[in-house]
């Protein structure tokens, strides 16, 4: 993909001739909620629960939504077809708009909306076969995690942790609990049982979230939300991450500590397995 064709607010155009006005807010604040729907064989995998979960975040930041579920399903087909892959992560962007620059809410603004594609790129068969390493770090950011904000320098800063150590994620405490990883819900494992930290404002409610409630249902694995400290995960059995890039990966070792076994094991051969199978129902 040289130049990917993307939308922006009512046209398609190469990526390159996309532009938008500096004074935009998102650009300025941040002021703007975003969305990436996995699209396998050209059809959005879990597409409602995605597009629910935009409309959810632009209601809780007063952005008005410009368009409905069937027409959001539209325009994404428009930059599916427009594009030559069969598998694409599919972005959404919708800002507050162009305004003067001021904090509080501007009056009549046009919300700017943005829809994008890259390639699928997962995780490669080693990872999954072997695991992977990553680390620990306080969970610095706002109180507001449940909304998919474009304010995303909190977790730009824990991606940056995990690269510098370089590791595949930085999983963060909040006093002394676990939150999510920078863009990755976690998911661990004792004596069979899932355990996960509880829907609430400090955790990003991943689309997986869901999916991962459905799986264990289906292969009887029992699924509990709770606060969790931080001695059980390392006490875990088993660790893995979930996203839409990660579809459900193996954490091995943390903070240079072997979890579990060090092994990818059989609780996440099962759910992984059980994913493939959901994206195989397509």
């Amino acid at each position: 993909m040289n130049d990917p064709i993307v939308y922006l607010n009512g046209e398609l155009t190469p990526l390159s001739e996309a532009r938008v006005p500096v004074l935009d807010r998102g650009f300025i604040f941040g002021d703007g909620i975003y969305e990436v729907i996995p699209m396998y064989g050209r059809k959005a995998f879990r597409g409602q629960q995605h597009l629910a979960r935009l409309f959810r975040s632009l209601k809780t930041i007063s952005i008005p939504n410009p368009h409905n579920e069937a027409e959001w399903f539209a325009l994404i087909e428009r930059v599916v077809q427009a594009n030559n892959l069969d598998d694409q992560m599919i972005y959404i962007q919708v800002t507050r708009g162009v305004a003067k620059r001021a904090h509080a809410f501007p009056k009549e603004v046009v919300p700017t909306v943005l829809i994008m594609t890259n390639p699928m790129v997962l995780p490669p068969a080693s990872a999954r076969e072997n695991g992977v390493a990553c680390v620990t770090m306080e969970d610095r950011r706002w109180l507001n995690c449940q909304i998919k904000s474009t304010s995303l320098l909190g977790n730009v800063l824990a991606a940056q942790f995990a690269a510098e150590n370089e590791v595949t994620e930085a999983i963060q405490f909040r006093d002394g609990f676990l939150s999510e990883a920078s863009s990755s819900n976690v998911w661990v494992v004792k004596d069979g049982k899932i355990s996960a930290p509880p829907k609430d404002n400090l955790i990003l409610e991943g689309i997986r979230y869901g999916l991962m409630e459905e799986l264990c249902a289906g292969q009887g694995i029992a699924l509990e939300a709770r606060r969790i400290p931080r001695d059980e995960v390392f006490a875990a059995d088993e660790l893995f991450l979930s996203s839409a890039s990660k579809e459900v990966l193996p954490v091995v070792t943390l903070d240079g500590k072997p979890i579990g076994s060090g092994k990818p094991g059989p609780v996440y051969a099962k759910v992984y397995a059980a994913y493939q199978a959901a994206k195989a129902r397509l």
